[in-house]
């Protein structure tokens, strides 16, 4: 049994009501060399999550079955800390696996207190484990850490730490726009499970290579490395994560503490009588590149995929619209809608376009001449634009400050499908 240096851990969990946006915490006595001291240390924001609030995901909601007949029992086994230690040991893994009263402490919660938490990330990890493990993989990194998000998130990718973390993997701003994660008022790719999974990947191969233990990795990526070498200096040099433990930060002490947990309780939930929740894994999806702004309701409207679905597969965009504009950006899509977006691009982008962007319209103003008068009470000036391949009637509206609907009208066209070679009639 792995214990902290000289340090013996006795430990009384006690949990407290307190306002939201405060820590919950464990009261932990240490035995220093025959000195008693008493302190406590955060739980990582995730255990504190109530199961009705991981269950508002929009996957949750539609392909996670509750209440099904399985064998979940209220009742938890109690073992032998002699089991516990066996069974860690059993663990495939390369990362180090040690056993302590903090470590006891923190399962008993995992197959206690949170057992219907565990019940839904045990679910949920049909969605996202599969997505961590081949990016995990790619970088060549322990397959174990594709459970450091049930400590960051609990498996909710709309989680947002009091610090401002956020996503499956709770990056903080500045750290995801290294790693290559957008953010700004439209979008936030910190919250995009694809793009963020293989960031995070990155970021802990750059934090092994600092550090060269896994240990210290983990508690880098959550207070940061900054924090892990104060904490290695105060400790004169040390570089076991057990003999810093005093340094670090209280939600820091633990997390290293949880993940040890959480890889328990995910590899041996049956001993404990907990059962997943029922997954109806969802239909595929694919992805479509989009090069002009689009609005989740324009694509709700027209293809028939509801907002809160558009919502769910895309959460990378904040006010649920696309700004392709800018940059080509993805599009996810269920599999049998990509069709219907594909035939249909033309009349989706010009769907309640004013209605829609009001703060994006384009507003000339000039003095009036006896020229311009004129060319207000007819059509204006007469010229013809040739379509080009991938032009759409939205662009070229665009493009001539005109709408959509004046080149219908003046082309006496009664759709929005276009042929490149054509020419159309602009007044300007």
């Amino acid at each position: 049994m792995k214990r902290l240096s000289n340090y013996i851990f006795t430990t009384l969990l006690s949990f407290i009501a307190i306002p939201a946006l405060q820590a919950q915490t464990v009261d932990v006595t240490i035995n220093e060399d025959g000195i008693e001291r008493h302190e406590n240390i955060d739980l990582p924001v995730s255990m504190t999550y109530p199961l009705d609030s991981l269950l508002q995901d929009w996957k949750a909601k539609n392909y996670i079955e509750i209440g099904k007949d399985c064998e979940t029992s209220t009742i938890n086994p109690v073992f032998s800390d002699s089991v516990y230690i066996d069974r860690l040991s059993r663990i495939p893994s390369v990362m180090e696996m040690p056993y302590n009263e903090i470590v006891r402490k923190f399962i008993d919660q995992y197959t206690g207190r949170l057992r219907n938490q565990v019940a839904f990330m045990l679910s949920a990890c049909n969605f996202y484990v599969p997505l961590f493990e081949e990016a995990l993989d790619a970088y060549d990194l322990p397959i174990e850490l594709k459970y450091l998000p049930i400590i960051e998130s609990a498996l909710n990718p709309s989680a947002v730490s009091r610090a401002g973390a956020a996503g499956l993997w709770q990056f903080m701003l500045a750290t995801g726009k290294i790693y290559g994660l957008e953010s700004n008022s439209l979008i936030d790719e910190r919250r995009d499970p694809i793009k963020s999974t293989w960031a995070a990947a990155r970021y802990l191969r750059d934090l092994y290579n600092i550090f060269g233990d896994w240990n210290l990795v983990i508690a880098a990526y959550n207070c940061g490395p900054g924090n892990i070498n104060k904490a290695i200096r105060r400790a004169n040099g040390e570089t076991d994560y057990w003999k810093i433990y005093n340094y670090l930060p209280k939600e820091t002490r633990g997390y290293v503490p949880a993940f040890i947990a959480a890889n328990y309780v995910m590899n041996y939930y049956c001993k404990h009588n907990i059962c997943p929740m029922e997954t109806n894994i969802p239909a595929n999806t694919d992805t479509l590149q989009v090069n002009n702004q689009l609005h989740f309701k324009q694509i709700a409207d027209i293809c028939g995929v509801s907002s809160e679905q558009l919502k769910s597969l895309n959460p990378q965009y904040k006010r649920d619209i696309i700004p392709g504009n800018t940059k080509p950006s993805t599009l996810r899509l269920p599999l049998e809608h990509i069709s219907t977006f594909i035939d249909n691009q033309d009349t989706i982008y010009a769907h309640r376009y004013n209605e829609l962007f009001k703060n994006r319209r384009t507003v000339a103003v000039q003095q009036a001449t006896p020229q311009t008068a004129k060319a207000t009470a007819g059509k204006g000036t007469l010229s013809y634009h040739t379509i080009k391949s991938g032009e759409t009637l939205n662009s070229i509206a665009r493009r001539y400050g005109v709408t959509v609907k004046n080149i219908q009208t003046w082309n006496g066209m009664n759709s929005t499908k276009i042929a490149a070679g054509k020419r159309l009639k602009i007044y300007k």
